[in-house]
């Protein structure tokens, strides 16, 4: 598929790469890309290999600007991600994608823009904020989940959440990882080490790398949020756990002097006058009562229940 960069984006069945005044946009599968890099005439030998594309990077070379997209799943971050390749000069910029996501996006542009003044460029921006559009609301989702396990936590009642935020916390940690590469790659293009892109549109990529420093930011906060959560669920854990063994301790303090008292008068001495009286039976058992009433008070005395 190719366009040429006009107030939208204008599909076209061919470019004319040497006598066009228009910049262009074109999208090949790496089949299609190994039959026509020839016409593009960007003096490099990119063969490319995308199921070996594990990052987004960008690379200058002496006449292009080359680099790989690696875009992690939004519906499913923890699943592999997409990737594709691209190659620009000052002509234009080609991406060889055999996934069709570049197709969507593109087609996403041309149904939402339209542009005053169109450039590579303000193309470049806007494809970058199509990756990351639904970003802030993925996020600010995952924020209110983390809220409501918090709630459930602090409550006492709900499953065991330790799972669900350990995924979260996979997740944070992918998309973390996802901005810092787009922001490497938004530093090299605003850079403009070859002078490809105009010195006024620069500003494009600064305010596309502000947004993804803030979504960066934002990540990271939420990733310290559901260790926070993780950690405070595991003291409330121990709570639990110590008032139990506080609950075991003290019937076993109560009972203790009872097990006593039974174990001296089962031994059956011949000799133990008590066994002889007849209200030895009826004394041990308010015997027994007094000392657990007297327990009890004295750990409620305590607050130890």
């Amino acid at each position: 598929m190719y366009f040429y960069i006009k107030n939208t984006l204008e599909k076209t069945d061919s470019i004319d790469f040497k006598n066009s005044p228009d910049q262009f946009v074109s999208v090949l599968t790496s089949v299609e890309w190994l039959e026509n890099k020839d016409n593009f005439d960007m003096g490099i030998e990119m063969d490319i290999d995308l199921s070996s594309v594990h990052s987004t990077k960008a690379e200058v070379n002496y006449d292009s600007l080359t680099g790989t997209f690696s875009v992690p799943d939004r519906s499913n971050i923890s699943a592999p991600n997409t990737t594709f390749a691209f190659a620009l000069d000052e002509k234009g910029i080609v991406f060889i994608d055999d996934s069709g996501l570049v197709n969507d996006l593109i087609g996403n542009i041309q149904r939402s823009k339209k542009w005053a003044k169109p450039s590579l460029e303000r193309f470049i921006y806007d494809f970058l904020e199509q990756i990351v559009t639904k970003d802030q609301s993925i996020l600010e989702t995952l924020d209110k989940e983390l809220d409501d396990i918090e709630s459930e936590i602090l409550a006492g009642g709900g499953e065991d959440p330790s799972q669900r935020v350990n995924k979260i916390r996979s997740d944070l940690r992918d998309m973390r990882v996802h901005y810092e590469q787009l922001l490497d790659l938004t530093q090299e293009l605003e850079e403009n080490e070859n002078n490809f892109f105009k010195t006024e549109n620069v500003r494009y990529f600064h305010l596309f790398s502000q947004r993804t420093s803030r979504l960066h930011d934002l990540t990271n906060s939420l990733r310290e949020y559901s260790i926070q959560i993780r950690d405070l669920y595991q003291s409330q854990l121990d709570v639990r756990q110590n008032r139990i063994m506080g609950l075991l301790t003290i019937v076993t303090t109560v009972f203790t002097p009872l097990t006593l008292i039974t174990g001296w008068y089962g031994m059956n001495f011949k000799y133990m006058p008590e066994l002889e009286y007849r209200i030895s039976y009826p004394i041990v058992i308010l015997l027994c009562i007094v000392i657990v009433i007297s327990c009890l008070a004295f750990f409620k005395k305590k607050k130890w229940l």
